[in-house]
C-alpha cells in the first residue's frame, strides 16, 4: 500500500490536461492506454529516453570534425624588465642594462580545426550507443509494466469497493423489511422482543459496513483519477464490471509460454554488457590516440588600443600536424582499474543468475496463484449459491416459526461474508492474472 502510494503521488499530473478532453468514462483498458500518455512516471521515462537518443549523437561527435576559436587580449600593466649584459650595447663589462621587450598591449585571435583520427576510448564508445538506448527502452518498458499494474489495482479496488456498496444497500432494504415485518409481528404477540432485537442488531452492523464502504468507494475512486492524472472535481465513471473482466481474465494459455522475455531479465543481461563495455574500456585507456589539427592565428602589437584602426598591423601564423599521446605508465593505475572493472563484471553475471532464479520463482508463484484464484473464485461462487439457498430456507422457517432469530442472524451474518468473499475472489482473479502477464511481458499495454 506504501509503494503505491508513493508511486501514485509521483504519478499525479493534472497542469498537463488542461488542453485536452478529459474521459468522463473509461473501461479499465482505457484507463492503462490514458495512464500511459498522462502518467508523470511515464512521461519521466519517455523523457529519460530522449535523452538516451541524444547522448547517441553526443557520442558520435567526439569524432566528428571540431572547431575551435579563441580571441585573447593582455594589457601588460606593467612590462617586465630584462637584465642585458651592458657590453652588448659598447658599455663597461660586469654591468647590465635594463630592457624591456615588446608591447604594452597584445591581441591575438585563432582558430583551430581538430580530427580525432584513432581512441581506443571512442571506438568503445560507439560500439556502446546501441546498448545504451537498449538500456533506456528497457527502463521505459518497466515503468509502463509498473504503471500497468498499479492502474489495474487501482481500478479493481474502485469498482470492487462500488460493488460491496451495492450488495450492502440490498441487503439492508431487504433487512430493513424484514425487520418491519417481525415488529409487526412482535406488536401482535407472535413474536418476542428478542426476534427484533437479533435483526436490529444485524441491520446496525450493515449501515455500519455501509458508511465504511462508501468512504472506501469514493477514496478508491480519487484514486483511480489521480493516477490517471484527472482532476479529482471532474466526473469519472469506470464502465467495465467485475463480472466482465474476470470474464476476459479466465483464459490460461495452454502453451507455457515461459518467463524468457521478463523485463528484469533483460535489464540484468544489459547490467552485463554494460560491465563489459566498462571493462574494455578501461583497457582501451592504454591504448594510444591520434589527432590531427590545423589552425591559423593572427596576432598584432601596440603601446595604445588601436587594434581596431586601419593602420593596425596584424601578423599571421598557420600550423598542420598530428599529436600522438602515448600512455606509458599509470603507477599501475590503470591495471588496477581494469583488473575492479573485471571484478564488478564478475558480479553482474553473479546477479544474472540470482535474477534468473528469482524470475523462475515469481514466474511459478504467478501460476499457482492464478489457478489458486481461479479455483477458489469458482468454490466461492458455488458458496455464494449455497448460502443464499441457507439464507432464504432459515429466513421461511423463522417466519413459520421453525427457526429461531439467533439462527436467521446466523444464516445472514454467514451469507453476507460469503458476498464479501465472491466480491473479492473476482477482483484476485484479475490481479493474478495481471501479475502473471507482467511476469511473461504478455503485451501488458
Amino acid at each position: 500500500m506504501k509503494k503505491t502510494l508513493f508511486f501514485l503521488f509521483l504519478s499525479w499530473n493534472i497542469n498537463g490536461l488542461m488542453a485536452q478532453d478529459v474521459p468522463t468514462s473509461v473501461s479499465l483498458d482505457e484507463a492503462i492506454e490514458w495512464g500511459m500518455v498522462h502518467n508523470r512516471s511515464m512521461q519521466r521515462a519517455d523523457m529519460e529516453l530522449k535523452k538516451a537518443q541524444k547522448q547517441k549523437w553526443e557520442t558520435l561527435s567526439i569524432g566528428f570534425p571540431q572547431i575551435t576559436a579563441n580571441l585573447n587580449y593582455q594589457n601588460n600593466i606593467e612590462q617586465p624588465v630584462s637584465l642585458i649584459p651592458a657590453e652588448f650595447f659598447g658599455g663597461p663589462a660586469g654591468e647590465f642594462s635594463e630592457i624591456t621587450f615588446g608591447t604594452k598591449q597584445t591581441a591575438m585571435g585563432m582558430i583551430e580545426l581538430k580530427q580525432l583520427l584513432f581512441d581506443g576510448t571512442y571506438v568503445v564508445g560507439v560500439q556502446g550507443i546501441k546498448h545504451f538506448l537498449d538500456i533506456a527502452n528497457n527502463v521505459q518498458e518497466k515503468t509502463q509494466l509498473e504503471i500497468h499494474r498499479i492502474i489495474v489495482d487501482a481500478y479493481l479496488g474502485a469498482i470492487a469497493a462500488q460493488a460491496n456498496v451495492m450488495v450492502l444497500e440490498e441487503n439492508i432494504n431487504t433487512l430493513s423489511k424484514n425487520v418491519e415485518e417481525v415488529h409487526q409481528l412482535f406488536r401482535s404477540g407472535f413474536e418476542e422482543e428478542e426476534s427484533v432485537e437479533q435483526l436490529q442488531l444485524t441491520l446496525t452492523s450493515l449501515n455500519n459496513q455501509l458508511d465504511y464502504a462508501k468512504n472506501m468507494a469514493e477514496l478508491s475512486h480519487s484514486v483511480v483519477k489521480l493516477l490517471l492524472g484527472i482532476s479529482l472535481d471532474s466526473p469519472l465513471e469506470l464502465s467495465d464490471q467485475l463480472e466482465g473482466l474476470v470474464l476476459k481474465n479466465l483464459s490460461m494459455e495452454e502453451e507455457d509460454p515461459g518467463y524468457a522475455n521478463n523485463i528484469d531479465l533483460r535489464i540484468a543481461e544489459n547490467l552485463i554488457t554494460t560491465e563489459e563495455l566498462f571493462y574494455r574500456l578501461e583497457k582501451a585507456k592504454g591504448h594510444p590516440s591520434l589527432t590531427a589539427f590545423v589552425n591559423g592565428a593572427y596576432m598584432g602589437n601596440n603601446d595604445s588600443f588601436g587594434f581596431t584602426d586601419k593602420t593596425q598591423k596584424w601578423f599571421g601564423s598557420a600550423a598542420f600536424g598530428i599529436r600522438v599521446k602515448i600512455p606509458i605508465f599509470s603507477s599501475f593505475g590503470r591495471t588496477a582499474s581494469a583488473q575492479k572493472a573485471k571484478i564488478t563484471l564478475e558480479q553482474a553475471k553473479t546477479a544474472f543468475d540470482e535474477s534468473r532464479s528469482k524470475v523462475y520463482y515469481e514466474y511459478e508463484q504467478a501460476k499457482n496463484n492464478y489457478r489458486l484464484a481461479i479455483k477458489k473464485h469458482f468454490n466461492t461462487k458455488d458458496q455464494l449459491n449455497l448460502a443464499e439457498r441457507i439464507e432464504k430456507k432459515n429466513k421461511t422457517k423463522f417466519f413459520e416459526g421453525l427457526a429461531s432469530s439467533f439462527e436467521l442472524r446466523q444464516a445472514q451474518i454467514q451469507l453476507y461474508s460469503i458476498q464479501q468473499s465472491y466480491i473479492q475472489s473476482m477482483q484476485a482473479v484479475v490481479v493474478q492474472k495481471t501479475a502473471l502477464d507482467i511476469i511473461i511481458n504478455n503485451n501488458p499495454q
